[in-house]
């Protein structure tokens, strides 16, 4: 973007708000609102979202920005009366990343800037602490070396680890301030080893390329990662925060926390969080040294802990949600350092949503908001079996539920490589950082022996819905040797693991796993009213039941038997969107079709085809009763005749064998002649759909035969099937026309046979760019369209979808390419604005025209948006997905009409 003169790129805490995320980043928002709120912040300014996007595009920073930082930091430096870096007593600063939304892998907090050799003494005298002053100054070089230099952070973990084995102590503070200088020199000489240079002595050089690298950490390979696994947008850019230093490791009577209003692991009020004596805010997250828990403070300095609460409440009811909060207590007085909404489990979630409705701060509209489809769809994963043989190897804090069992891996490298072999992995670390992003994503879930509820590890968990299990202390893991050990049990890289993010507990080897209390609940073997429900139950059904009120959408199923629509239906189905009939010809039927394509003439096609009707007609009957009173759609057959037969080349070998035995079979050389004959280079895009009903005369109309009879039998038995009949593959009106003119006369003779009186409605598949572009003309012929949005997919993109994904895709998503996979999610630009034009044109020809969408776009939640946007009546998904389907329908349906009202 191009730089505006009257731009203004610098904002003092004291000017912005809550709602300026978009130029302010959450964080920069976040401490303006509690600074207007009165709240303890120390004072410090925001560089906007919109100086990066200036500095990403130009590869500079705008022209007007150093001026205007140094403006802020003149005026900073007045108020707290000291100037950045002094030698005799250093104003310092923090200087943090902050995006409009939270994105761990950007630049790590850069503490202590304005320290120096010569600073670093006045602030020993100021503070009337050596040892603290020293401690600081190790701490920048350290984070300034691998954060904004660059250095490689395991040489500073190293020469840390050698000091205190030098000291034979085991935690940082343990060092003295004789061993902090005697690291400073080793860190200094680790940077200019590692870069050339020497420390920067100079503060605000220090400052200008700390802010330089918050900058280029958005777009650091970790950053783009996680943007790509959240689909978050790659041009929202990041601001950067400039903050007065407070220190929480000036002694015993100082420390740093982290603080939630309500448990984000299970939604219970009460008080949560981590503490840290004599420690500064990064300690905390990185899970260096383990915590004690938030409640201690209260017996620590009860002054600061009563404060806290105080804040505490008046936050989360201001932001009426969970708050996130960092905070240090500098020799006994209380600082705040950010809140944000805090992430949460998908229990959590569904949860704090409903406590927050009883509790009067936010309405039904707004608890559907606070929750999403991919949450319950977590909730639908199995559990462990508690009543199962298991051999417990230890427990740690349950930072973030879930049932994960893998192999045990013990750096990312490996756990993406193991991934993307097709194997489950654990990934299991002394505490994570952000250079463990990727091997988190790749991980079923994430094991680490040190840290809390608030490290690394549990707060990118809960936001990619991991499980995590942390700060399992009995757990000796030894990353060099890629091994961990627990009470004299060795587990090696490679033995399966079984973590419970639910209660903490790890097991060796692989434990079983049973159905989730939610999809029990959605069986029906478990009732939200009952007086033993699960609370997570009774939250999950009354935001559902909220869903299904507000709901414009109806969800149905894509299933093909009794079986799968008696689950759907139990799951909320309002009918069957898709019934693929392709799937009732396998297994013993599949030599029957063998017969109607070797048939050469009428009768032996004819005596084929009436052996399948009986078979076909069963299906439909037990189909509709299944789905009584509800729509059922049938797919007439579609995919390409080869699919019956068998493989060319297994077929031409057992021929070629057979004959050299003299023992050659006229059905197998026949066979191999319908083979030969019906082999085509790209299948997919040749005989299949309409073509078959039309290449093959009487297929189609014994499927409609046999739909027509079913409904029929099934009216005389008392009930109520509604058959819609779907001609696939339709790219031109006259194909339809067709097939429905045949179509209606076997119904009509159905209909005079049996006299019963069936009102079958009779549309097409939406699945070829043709037929979306003239779907003004089809819907003179069609009563429903229904998007088959998984082929029409593959002909807008000219993709096949099973030799892409393994092919290709992943470097399209690496390059920014795709934000996501347009097969799990619909491209909006392309497919999606297809499917808004046939939608419009098919009901300018006809105003009733029923409209759905069958591919599995149908139960993605971002594509049901899409959906509800452009009108269509229903959306089909597999029986698994419709809970999601429904809650998602609902949210589209609450924000429409919410941003109608607005």
């Amino acid at each position: 973007m191009s730089e505006n003169k009257d731009q203004k790129f610098v904002y003092d805490f004291t000017e912005g708000n809550k709602d300026l995320k978009d130029l302010l980043g959450g964080k920069g928002a976040n401490l303006a609102e509690m600074t207007n709120l009165g709240l303890p912040v120390p004072p410090g300014f925001t560089i906007t979202t919109e100086a990066c996007k200036v500095y990403l595009d130009s590869g500079e920073e705008p022209a007007a920005l150093r001026d205007e930082v140094s403006a802020h930091l003149d005026a900073l430096e007045q108020r707290m009366g000291k100037k950045l870096g002094q030698t005799d007593d250093p104003l310092l600063v923090s200087v943090r990343s902050g995006a409009k939304f939270s994105m761990p892998g950007m630049m790590d907090t850069v503490l202590n800037i304005g320290l120096s050799d010569k600073s670093v003494e006045g602030l020993s005298k100021q503070a009337g602490d050596e040892r603290f002053a020293w401690d600081s100054y190790r701490r920048l070089i350290q984070m300034f070396g691998k954060t904004v230099l660059g250095v490689d952070g395991e040489l500073f973990e190293e020469a840390l680890d050698e000091a205190k084995e030098a000291k034979k102590v085991t935690v940082d503070t343990d060092l003295d301030a004789s061993d902090l200088k005697k690291l400073v020199k080793q860190f200094k000489k680790i940077v200019k080893s590692g870069t050339g240079r020497d420390f920067p002595q100079d503060p605000r050089e220090q400052m200008d390329l700390a802010i330089k690298a918050v900058f280029d950490s958005w777009n650091g390979d970790r950053a783009k990662l996680y943007r790509r696994q959240e689909r978050i947008p790659g041009d929202l850019g990041t601001a950067v925060n400039v903050c007065s230093m407070v220190f929480g490791n000036l002694g015993p009577d100082s420390g740093t926390g982290v603080a939630f209003t309500r448990d984000p692991a299970s939604g219970h009020q009460g008080v949560y969080g981590d503490y840290l004596q004599n420690a500064q805010g990064e300690d905390v997250v990185a899970g260096i040294r383990n915590t004690v828990p938030l409640a201690d403070l209260e017996s620590i300095d009860k002054k600061s802990y009563d404060q806290l609460m105080q804040i505490m409440e008046t936050l989360e009811t201001h932001y009426k949600d969970l708050c996130d909060i960092e905070f240090t207590i500098e020799r006994g007085r209380l600082w705040m350092l950010q809140t944000r909404v805090g992430k949460r489990t998908a229990g959590a979630a569904f949860r704090i949503a409903t406590q927050l409705v009883d509790q009067g701060l936010i309405d039904e509209a707004e608890a559907l908001q606070r929750v999403t489809g991919a949450q319950l769809a977590q909730l639908m994963f199995p559990r462990f079996d508690e009543a199962a043989q298991v051999e417990k190897l230890g427990r740690g804090i349950a930072a973030s539920p879930g049932a994960a069992v893998g192999k045990a891996v013990f750096d990312s490298y490996t756990a993406v490589k193991w991934s993307r072999s097709g194997e489950k992995v654990i990934l299991i670390r002394r505490e994570t950082n952000p250079d463990d992003l990727d091997g988190m994503i790749a991980a079923e879930g994430i094991l680490t022996s040190r840290g809390g509820k608030t490290s690394h590890a549990a707060v990118v968990a809960r936001g990619m819905g991991k499980t995590c299990v942390c700060g399992a202390e009995e757990l000796e893991v030894d990353t060099k040797r890629r091994r961990m050990t627990v009470n004299g049990t060795v587990v090696e890289e490679g033995d399966v693991v079984s973590i419970d993010g639910s209660t903490g507990k790890v097991y060796l080897g692989e434990v079983p796993v049973v159905p989730s209390p939610v999809v029990e609940y959605f069986e029906g073997r478990m009732h939200a009213g009952a007086d033993d429900a699960d609370e997570l139950v009774q939250a999950v059904h009354r935001i559902m039941a909220y869903a299904d009120r507000v709901r414009r959408l109806r969800v149905r199923a894509n299933a093909d038997n009794a079986e799968d629509a008696l689950r759907a239906r139990r799951f909320g189905a309002q009918g069957i969107g898709l019934c693929r009939t392709e799937h009732m010809f396998l297994g013993e039927r599949r030599e029957m079709v063998e017969k109607l394509i070797l048939a050469d003439t009428d009768d032996e096609r004819e005596e084929a085809l009436k052996a399948l009707l009986p078979l076909q007609k069963k299906d439909f009957v037990e189909l509709f009763e299944a789905m009584d009173g509800l729509p059922v759609t049938v797919r007439l057959l579609d995919p390409p005749l080869h699919e019956f037969l068998p493989d060319i080349t297994e077929l031409s070998v057992r021929v070629a064998l057979a004959e050299a035995r003299k023992d050659a079979n006229e059905n197998d050389l026949r066979l191999l002649q319908a083979v030969h004959r019906l082999h085509e280079q790209n299948p997919m895009l040749g005989l299949r759909g309409v073509r078959l009903g039309l290449v093959i005369p009487g297929l189609f109309t014994m499927q409609v035969r046999a739909i027509a009879e079913a409904a029929a039998e099934r009216k005389n038995a008392k009930g109520d099937p509604r058959a819609e009949i779907m001609i696939p593959l339709v790219g031109t009106v006259q194909e339809l026309e067709i097939v429905r003119e045949e179509a209606e006369e076997v119904i009509a003779e159905v209909q005079a046979r049996t006299g019963v009186e069936l009102k079958l409605a009779l549309g097409t598949m939406i699945e070829l760019p043709r037929a979306a572009l003239t779907a003004a003309q089809i819907a003179e012929a069609a009563e429903f369209f229904s998007f088959g949005t998984n082929d029409l997919t593959q002909t807008v993109w000219g993709f096949s979808r099973d030799d892409v994904e393994a092919s290709f895709f992943t470097a399209y998503l690496e390059k920014g390419i795709f934000g996501v996979s347009p097969f799990e999610t619909i491209d909006k630009d392309g497919v999606g604005s297809l499917v808004r034009n046939a939608a419009a044109a098919g009901r300018a020809t006809r105003p009733d025209l029923k409209l759905g969408v069958c591919g599995e776009h149908g139960g993605d939640p971002e594509s049901v948006h899409f959906f509800h946007e452009v009108g269509l009546d229903y959306v089909s998904c597999s029986p698994f997905r419709i809970p999601v389907a429904r809650l998602e329908a609902g949210r589209a349906a609450a924000q429409s009409s919410g941003s109608d009202s607005r």
